[in-house]
């Protein structure tokens, strides 16, 4: 229940909402495979849903549902609840098994896996909060009933955490091979104010963006993998129109650095050389050396280059998932690319610093409101006449753009 996920709070949601559901799942887990012992490991920064579960646990123990002898079986089972700082890392298994113990949550390297020398070197299994809280559902209708429901390959329910551009956002279940139009435009209502679809980032910060000519793809393992997406922890971003792609990679991408353990060099130092090329195609031409323009024009290549070594070459599934933002948007959306390197004009008016402002002498009645707030000193002009910018200063915050009240400074 360790969501480090923006966005994300799928686990969080059925532990405040039935946490009993978790403690069953759990106690046939364990009776299952004959383990004593049961850990929940959950973000320190959901209080309620710790409240909730130590209480269910405590009211398990006391009718003999949990402790010792259960139900006169024979089997004893205890629940313990360990608290993480919500690292993103530590949703990879080795990691949060350290975590656990009182180590750094790092990952290491496998074999051996977890089902062999896993946490205090004893066979552990692990599994998140959705798939536990499915099991007394499964025990009570029998698996047929579960099979019956998704695609071939891929069976159940999946929640989505809904969000982004899109009527109703929040928690959404729906059945294995849902289409992903169904999703955005049956469930979430469509897109708001009339805007048009452009992508769906799914699977978290190491997901994909899909475009809208894959709208009708079916939500399974293996649609989502040929479209170079994943399911991962459940995150559904919609985007419309008026979001940049570059902008987006580069938010997860700073993301996925920030939270890299750091133990493995191609993770640690790709993932920063690829937001390095990241910020240099979204910044603006201002003072921009002749070696540093080369350097933006090969930003492609070597987003291409570097994500192929990251994957190839990464310790986890962190580090080995971790380009993907990249290469999914320069796989649907290179064009975007192409034109913040090559005309240095960002389409959906959103990286700031490929804006250029002008003000309309016209309309500007020399207010000088438009002045008091540029931090840059770059527009110029006397009380009650027209102001001016000067190109050279200007550093694209959009401050005169927001305070101008006669709509005289327009970007472009």
């Amino acid at each position: 229940a360790d969501e480090g996920d923006p966005g994300a709070f799928m686990d969080r949601a059925v532990i405040e909402g039935d946490p009993f559901r978790l403690v069953e799942g759990l106690a046939i887990a364990a009776y299952a495979i004959g383990a004593n012992k049961a850990y929940v490991y959950i973000r320190a920064e959901y209080p309620l849903a710790i409240k909730r579960l130590k209480e269910a646990i405590g009211k398990s123990i006391e009718y003999g549902l949990l402790g010792q002898n259960i139900l006169d079986s024979g089997f004893d089972l205890q629940i313990i609840i360990k608290m993480g700082a919500g690292a993103f890392v530590c949703g990879e298994e080795t990691a949060l098994i350290h975590s656990i113990e009182g180590k750094r949550g790092m990952p290491r390297p496998r074999p051996p896996f977890p089902t062999d020398s896993g946490l205090f070197n004893k066979p552990t299994v692990i599994n998140n909060v959705e798939t536990l809280a499915n099991v007394p559902a499964i025990v009570y209708n029998g698996s047929e009933w579960f099979r019956s429901i998704g695609t071939e390959k891929s069976k159940g329910t999946k929640v989505f955490a809904l969000s982004g551009k899109i009527s109703r956002t929040g928690l959404v279940e729906v059945a294995m091979g849902t289409s992903l139009r169904e999703i955005i435009e049956k469930v979430g209502g469509g897109i708001p104010n009339g805007k048009k679809y452009k992508a769906v980032q799914i699977g978290g910060p190491s997901g994909g963006c899909i475009p809208e000519q894959h709208l009708d793809i079916e939500i399974d393992y293996e649609s989502l993998q040929l479209v170079g997406a994943m399911m991962g922890s459940g995150g559904l971003v919609v985007m419309d129109e008026d979001t940049c792609m570059v902008d987006v990679a580069k938010f997860f991408m700073d993301f996925i650095q920030r939270e890299s353990c750091g133990k493995c060099i191609p993770c640690r130092e790709g993932t920063r050389r690829m937001l390095e090329i990241m910020k240099r195609i979204t910044r603006g031409r201002r003072n921009e050396s002749g070696a540093e323009a080369l350097e933006r024009f090969k930003g492609i290549m070597y987003l291409n280059r570097l994500a192929e070594v990251i994957k190839d070459t990464s310790l986890c599934g962190l580090g080995k998932t971790a380009p993907n933002p990249v290469l999914s948007t320069l796989r649907w959306f290179r064009e975007e690319y192409e034109t913040h390197i090559f005309e240095r004009k960002c389409p959906a008016g959103v990286c700031t610093e490929l804006l250029t402002y002008e003000i309309d002498a016209e309309k500007c009645i020399g207010c000088t409101l438009c002045a008091k707030n540029c931090p840059s000193d770059a527009i110029m002009g006397k009380l009650k006449t027209p102001h001016y910018i000067i190109p050279d200063k200007c550093i694209g915050c959009g401050q005169c753009f927001e305070v101008c009240r006669f709509n005289a400074v327009t970007k472009k």
